[in-house]
C-alpha cells in the first residue's frame, strides 16, 4: 500500500528528514514530481547530506528508490549527485529512473535565467524547470526513452530547437543551440545512467501487488502547485496529492495515507504574497535560529507566524490522514508566540481561501495568541514536551481536524518522536 508524504506550506518544511525517518520502514521510496529545484536535508550524526533529485530513502540499502515520470531531471545534475555518494560509501544500485522522465537540457536552462532575468521576476531557482515542462506539454519534449532509438532522438530535439532557438535568438537575443552537440552531449548521460533507467511504473504495480510499503516523495509544497499554489508564483508541477498518482502511473486505490509536513512556523522563498510574514525582530531571530537558508539557492527564507488558514485548504485538497510537524524547537524560548486563525478583507472574514493573488495580498491576518516556552531537548514522547507547547499543538489539531503523528525538534533522526 502507498502513503504519499508531502508539503503543506511554501515548502522546505522538512520533507526530506521525515521521508528519511519513515523510509526505514519502507520497501520503496518514490519522487513522483518537481527537479533539482528541490532540496532536500538529511542529517545522519553529524553528516549533513543535500539531495535535489535522488529520492531520500536512498540512505537505506534495501530501499528502492524510484524518480517517476512526473519529474524532470537534468542528467548532469543527477550523476553528480550519484557521484556525491559513492564518494560517502553511499550506494545508488537501488536507485530507478522513469524512462518517461522529461530531461532538461542545457537551452531549458538558458531560456530560464534569460527569462527570469528579462521579465518580471517569478523567483525561480533559473534550474531550467518551467521550460522543460512547457514543453512536455507543448509535446515537444525529450524523454530518456527517446534515446532507445537515435533517429528518434536526434529528430525531437531538431523539432524542440527549431522553436526554442526561435524564443532564444528573437525574445532574448541570447545565441542559439546546436542539434547535434545537444544530441551528443545527453547521448553520453544516456549511456551512463541506462543502468538505472526501467518503465517504473510497472516496477511499482508489481510492488503494490506483492504488499510491498511504498512512500511517495513530494517537492516543495502545496501551495507552489501551478494550480493551486499562489500563482504565478509557484513551480511548474503539481505538488499536491494528485501528483503522485499522475507523476508515478501507481493506482489511486492503493493509497492508504496521506502525510502533510508542516513548520512549526512559516517560511517562504522567492517572491509572492504571505500574510503572516514577520519584518521585525522576532522574523530574524526565527530565521536565523532556524537556519533558514534555502537548501537549493542558499537564498535567505522569508520567515512569518503559523498560517491556520492555508493549512486548513491545504488538509483539505490533499486528503490529509496526519500531521508531521518540524522545527517545534525554533519556537523555544519566546515569550509570547502566535497563530493566524482567520483572514479579513475590508474588514470581512474570508470563507474561502483566495484563488487570486492580490486579493491575498491585501489580506489582514486574525491572530489567537500562545504563551511560550522553554527549551526542550531528548525528549521520547509528548508527555515530555512543555505544556504550553503541547497546548500549541492541541489547538493545531483541533483547527485542522487532522491528528498530529510525528513531532521533530532537531535536524537529527533522533530527534523525532512519533504520537
Amino acid at each position: 500500500m502507498g502513503t504519499i508524504l508531502l508539503g503543506l506550506q511554501w515548502g522546505d518544511e522538512g520533507k526530506g528528514k521525515i521521508t528519511d525517518y519513515l523510509a526505514e520502514k519502507m520497501d520503496y521510496v518514490v519522487r513522483f514530481q518537481g527537479g533539482d529545484n528541490a532540496g532536500h536535508t538529511i542529517k545522519i550524526d553529524k553528516n549533513y547530506f543535500f539531495n535535489h533529485l535522488i529520492p531520500s530513502g536512498i540512505m537505506y540499502p534495501n530501499v528502492q528508490c524510484v524518480i517517476g515520470n512526473g519529474v524532470v531531471v537534468n542528467p548532469e545534475m543527477l550523476l553528480k549527485e550519484i557521484n556525491t555518494l559513492k564518494e560517502k560509501n553511499i550506494s545508488t544500485k537501488n536507485l530507478f529512473i522513469s524512462d518517461k522522465c522529461n530531461i532538461i537540457m542545457d537551452f531549458h536552462i538558458a531560456l530560464d535565467s534569460a527569462k527570469e532575468g528579462k521579465d518580471e521576476k517569478i523567483g525561480t531557482t533559473k534550474r531550467g524547470i518551467g521550460p522543460t515542462y512547457r514543453d512536455k506539454i507543448a509535446r515537444i519534449g525529450i524523454r530518456f526513452c527517446d534515446f532507445e532509438n537515435t533517429g528518434l532522438a536526434k529528430e525531437n530535439i531538431k523539432k524542440n530547437l527549431k522553436f526554442n532557438n526561435f524564443i532564444l535568438k528573437n525574445l532574448y537575443g541570447k545565441s542559439e543551440f546546436d542539434p547535434k552537440d545537444i544530441y551528443k552531449k545527453y547521448e553520453k548521460y544516456y549511456k551512463q545512467l541506462l543502468p538505472h533507467i526501467r518503465n517504473t511504473e510497472m516496477m511499482l504495480f508489481e510492488a503494490c501487488k506483492e504488499g510491498k510499503k511504498i512512500l511517495f516523495e513530494g517537492a516543495q509544497g502545496t501551495f507552489l502547485d501551478i494550480d493551486f499554489g499562489t500563482y504565478p508564483f509557484v513551480t511548474s508541477s503539481n505538488t499536491t496529492a494528485g501528483g503522485a498518482i499522475t507523476g508515478t502511473g501507481f493506482p489511486i486505490t492503493s493509497i492508504n495515507k496521506v502525510v502533510g509536513v508542516v513548520k512549526a512556523y512559516t517560511t517562504r522563498v522567492g517572491n509572492g504574497p504571505f500574510p503572516t510574514e514577520l519584518n521585525d525582530e522576532t522574523g530574524d531571530k526565527l530565521a536565523e535560529k532556524g537556519k533558514e537558508f534555502g537548501t537549493t539557492t542558499g537564498r535567505q527564507r522569508r520567515v512569518g507566524w503559523l498560517d491556520l488558514v492555508m493549512l486548513r485548504y491545504a488538509v483539505k485538497i490533499n486528503g490529509i490522514t496526519g500531521i508531521a510537524i518540524t522545527k517545534l524547537d525554533v519556537l523555544n524560548g519566546l515569550s509570547r508566540l502566535k497563530v493566524c486563525t482567520e483572514y479579513r478583507l475590508n474588514n470581512k472574514k474570508i470563507k474561502n481561501y483566495p484563488s487570486n493573488y492580490i486579493e491575498l495580498e491585501g489580506v489582514t491576518p486574525v491572530y489567537k495568541d500562545f504563551d511560550g516556552w522553554g527549551a526542550f531537548d531528548n525528549i521520547e514522547s509528548l508527555d515530555e514536551l512543555p505544556e504550553n507547547a503541547k497546548k500549541y499543538l492541541k489547538f493545531i489539531e483541533k483547527y485542522l481536524e487532522v491528528p498530529i503523528e510525528i513531532i521533530s525538534f532537531g535536524a537529527g533522526r533522533r530527534n523525532t518522536i512519533e504520537i
